[in-house]
């Protein structure tokens, strides 16, 4: 359905019969004054010869696709290029704090000192840095970019300053390794977000026209592409928009959303291989998963289970995230920190995880000195570590078992402590992501009730003795990621991230599952609870913080009626009209007495009509002269706010009228729906 604006009888369509000579007109005008130059800049006639040959390369390419397709393909590809140079420069540091771990061997207070002080100093240089240049790179930009393709304008979030802040910021939380225990995908696709913009602006530059639609397309596909170009996982990336991102996602996102993601990802992945990390396109964590029998039959109530106990474990975890956004917004001492010391909070959080994480004391259990991606790539090892227990010949074994300790010990510590060391970690003031870190949970949750199940099938000599754990540690990561985030997306990252399409029903099985549990209540998702918690006016998650949001009726929240015209009216009321609102369209009704809604007229015609009355001294009626359109979309006052919404999202309006059995009793805008939105979110 296209916006009112392009409706029948709208002033662009009666100033041109023909719009497409119209816009090669300008197009040509603006060709031309690309090509004027400067008589004081010198070499005048090389910069002309420069430019006539860019407008002729501009218009070649222009004749193969719009130009907005190349702005697609360049943000996948910049949006690779700077996550594959994150990732460099985070291994880089990560390698230079475990080579100086390692030679400080033999002193053990050297070695906590090490440990301790190098992820404090980059956390305090992260959160300093990041609230000293710009105070919104903070967090993980996930809600504010939400708010963004929601129709709210939020240019701060879009600065370059920004940008060039949250990804060295980001660099510094990631370098601090799973200590602090954070990710990128979330900042990710805020840095996206934010090349999308610019590239939307470029493109707009070039094409000389100004399409506000563009510009939002620009971004829906950029959240996409955040995704794509973390893991090289395209298909997901784009799911992960549709779910996360957009309340109502166009179907004519959907094939830039695919071109800019498979961009995105095609680049990462040739990136890894030209860096030698990899030697041909593969999975980014590639598993040996049997593929003879993946799994028994028996075992989809199993994955079942799993699917149900990460509902559980993601309503506990959301809760405790909850529960300390409150504490932290009302606690006088964290309120003072958060404001003007931050850098010195974010030292003292990091500090504290690392005393925990040190590997001579409770850190053993956690197989702390593993970074993230080790982390990963051990859960998700086929090898039944129960049965190698005795010879210790399997590598992930060696690290999980180091203690002395039973394996179950170590995960039964890494689960217990990394819950409430996550929840504190979500505290800390500087640019990180959450995804990663409960993707890993979700994993290592997996694996305990496998390598529980494999134990039990050796134990008892039945045929499960061949069981595979790290396919249930596959199924907790998607499940518990999905349900922490109310998705689905993640059972189809971790099939693109593995490249095990055996395990996709058990997978997809276990995420519904715990889809269902975590979703019960209309309790809200992580992101959701950061949009309440800043006050974002984002109505999905305003709606999951107060449940009688729903059935609030526009009616309640009309404001002051608006500027109306009955059908004869005169000149002297046409010019108060006129100079009381600043409309594009003004309501008619058929008289003041009876308010019954016959339409609105075009502003422009209204000027008309009071030039001509001028200028020829006419004595004739608004309907004499104007054309009276009809609307093409009525609301009700019995409609709720979250109707009204979605009609404003789908129709692409800007007005929408309100009418009880045909009288006019008000008009809903977009601008009047965001400020509703607003005090909304001011009064949760």
């Amino acid at each position: 359905m296209e916006s009112l604006d392009e409706a029948p009888g709208s002033e662009t369509a009666r100033q041109n019969n023909n719009p497409w000579e119209r816009e090669n007109r300008s197009e040509i005008c603006h060709n031309k004054s690309l090509l004027l130059g400067d008589p004081v800049k010198p070499c005048q006639q090389t910069r002309i010869i420069v430019k006539e040959w860019l407008l002729k390369l501009m218009c070649c390419l222009g004749t193969v696709c719009g130009m907005k397709w190349y702005g697609y393909a360049a943000l996948g590809i910049l949006t690779a290029i700077l996550s594959f140079l994150m990732d460099l420069s985070v291994t880089k540091m990560l390698r230079a704090h475990q080579w100086l771990y390692t030679k400080l061997e033999g002193n053990s207070l050297l070695q906590f000192f090490c440990w301790t002080l190098y992820p404090a100093c980059l956390c305090a240089v992260s959160s300093s840095f990041s609230h000293n240049i710009c105070p919104f790179s903070t967090g993980s930009g996930i809600p504010e970019v939400r708010t963004m393709l929601a129709g709210f304008e939020m240019p701060h979030y879009l600065s370059l300053t920004n940008m060039f802040t949250k990804f060295l910021g980001l660099i510094c939380t990631l370098a601090a390794g799973s200590t602090v225990f954070l990710g990128k995908v979330g900042p990710f696709v805020h840095l996206s977000t934010m090349i999308g913009a610019y590239l939307s602006n470029l493109c707009t530059l070039i094409q000389s026209t100004k399409k506000e639609r563009a510009a939002g397309e620009m971004l829906v596909v950029a959240a996409a592409v955040g995704v794509a170009s973390c893991f090289g996982a395209p298909i997901s990336g784009v799911l992960f928009s549709v779910e996360v991102m957009c309340c109502h996602f166009a179907l004519r996102h959907y094939c830039p959303c695919f071109f800019s993601a498979a961009c995105g990802a095609l680049t990462f992945r040739l990136l890894s291989v030209w860096s030698g990390d990899a030697e041909t396109l593969q999975a980014l964590f590639k598993t040996n998963f049997p593929t003879a029998v993946p799994f028994y039959p028996l075992e989809i109530l199993l994955f079942a289970f799993l699917g149900l106990l990460c509902g559980a474990a993601s309503c506990c975890y959301l809760f405790f995230h909850r529960r300390i956004l409150r504490f932290i917004k009302t606690n006088s001492i964290c309120i003072k920190m958060l404001t003007t010391e931050k850098g010195l909070y974010s030292g003292m959080v990091a500090f504290l995880l690392a005393c925990l994480t040190f590997p001579p004391s409770v850190g053993r259990y956690m197989v702390s000195k593993y970074t993230m991606k080790q982390l990963l790539t051990a859960l998700l090892d086929s090898t039944q570590w129960t049965s190698q227990s005795h010879n210790a010949s399997v590598e992930p074994l060696l690290e999980w078992s180091s203690s002395g300790s039973p394996v179950y010990l170590s995960l039964a510590v890494f689960l217990l402590m990394k819950l409430w060391m996550l929840v504190l970690a979500c505290t800390l003031p500087l640019p990180a992501g959450y995804f990663m870190p409960v993707f890993i949970y979700g994993a290592a949750l997996g694996r305990l009730l496998g390598e529980g199940v494999a134990f039990t099938g050796v134990t008892s000599g039945q045929q499960w003795a061949s069981i595979n754990p790290g396919g249930y540690a596959l199924a907790g990561a998607a499940a518990f990621s999905g349900a922490v985030t109310h998705t689905l997306s993640p059972a189809l990252l971790a099939v693109e991230l593995t490249g095990q399409f055996s395990h996709a029903v058990p997978i997809l099985l276990a995420t519904l599952l715990a889809n269902a549990v975590a979703r019960s209540g209309h309790r809200p998702s992580f992101y959701d609870a950061l949009s309440i918690s800043k006050k974002l006016p984002h109505l999905p998650s305003l709606m999951k913080a107060c449940p009688r949001l729903p059935s609030t009726l526009v009616g309640q929240v009309l404001g002051v009626k608006s500027v109306q015209l009955q059908k004869a009216a005169g000149p002297e009321e046409v010019q108060h009209a006129v100079n009381t609102s600043t409309e594009t369209q003004i309501p008619v009704v058929d008289s003041h007495e009876s308010q019954i809604l016959l339409g609105f007229v075009l502003r422009s015609e209204l000027l008309m009509f009071l030039r001509h009355c001028e200028t020829q001294s006419l004595d004739k009626h608004m309907d004499d002269v104007c054309s009276i359109y009809p609307t093409s979309v009525l609301l009700s006052p019995h409609n709720t706010i979250q109707e009204v919404h979605s009609i404003l999202s789908l129709v692409e309006a800007q007005t929408l009228y309100v009418a009880d059995r045909g009288r006019l009793v008000g008009l809903i805008t977009w601008q009047e729906m965001k400020r509703i939105i607003e005090d909304l979110a001011k009064e949760i």
